[in-house]
């Protein structure tokens, strides 16, 4: 694989790419407008809706992250979705473990439930799926993506999805995170320095998936010297994203208990 140590990858994805929590209505509705394109139109998971917005009860527990093109017309890419809790009732299934009844680990459950999330709703419009079977994913990274001696590449929408997501997760007190996820997506991750852990057996979901465990504090500690610019790049975004939201006086969602 290529080394990645002497390019600056924060500013690669400064250059093409802008990541913001979706902190006000009309960012909710662009990305609920990229999983109607994604899970309704392109995927057929979910029935076409006439408002193309795909919603669902969970969004009313989640903060949402939107990514977009950095230029003034600001495109849809993609987006992505941190699920918390219920404040007035921790022990209502996550989106995952109602999927995987009688399928997890006990331990699944010992971890607080007001500082666990699932990761879940990761799309990017077709535009941006061009290889060859990522029009049947709803967002996909390979080996390829990694780039060889010769081409070096980077996945900057899945990764920068994902870090992104985990941003938002730090900023709202979450230490656990979960997500179902296919098996070559654990040694992706650790090509970044990120461990994912199996919380239990296999399930049938829209493909073979895994649910997995992720340490939000880990993540970040363990993060690859050669990532750790991109990370710094997201967390700026989305800090200016909420002190722009703070500065008109916009209460700020949050999900730790009083």
């Amino acid at each position: 694989m290529f080394s990645f140590e002497k390019f600056n990858l924060g500013e690669g994805f400064k250059r093409h790419f802008e990541i913001v929590p979706a902190l006000d209505e009309q960012l909710l509705n662009e990305v609920y407008a990229i999983r109607h394109s994604v899970y309704c139109h392109d995927l057929k998971y979910e029935a076409e809706r006439d408002d193309e917005r795909e919603m669902d009860a969970y969004d009313a527990q989640s903060v949402h992250c939107l990514l977009r093109t950095s230029n003034e017309q600001h495109g849809r890419v993609g987006c992505t979705r941190l699920v918390m809790t219920r404040p007035e009732d921790r022990d209502a299934p996550l989106p995952f473990e109602a999927f995987c009844e009688g399928k997890l680990r006990k331990d699944t459950r010992i971890y607080p439930r007001d500082r666990v999330a699932e990761v879940s709703r990761l799309a990017v419009v077709a535009a941006y799926r061009r290889r060859k079977g990522e029009d049947r994913q709803a967002l996909g990274v390979s080996d390829s993506d990694f780039g060889a001696q010769d081409m070096p590449r980077f996945p900057y929408i899945p990764i920068g999805l994902y870090l992104g997501t985990v941003a938002l997760a730090k900023r709202q007190g979450i230490e656990t995170l979960f997500m179902l996820t296919e098996t070559r997506l654990v040694e992706h991750f650790s090509k970044l320095g990120v461990k994912l852990t199996p919380m239990g057996d296999y399930i049938e979901h829209r493909g073979a998936r895994i649910p997995s465990m992720m340490n939000v504090d880990e993540i970040v500690k363990n993060l690859r010297r050669f990532v750790r610019p991109i990370w710094d790049t997201i967390n700026t975004q989305i800090d200016a994203s909420y002190e722009a939201r703070r500065s008109t006086g916009h209460e700020l969602k949050q999900n730790v208990s009083a």
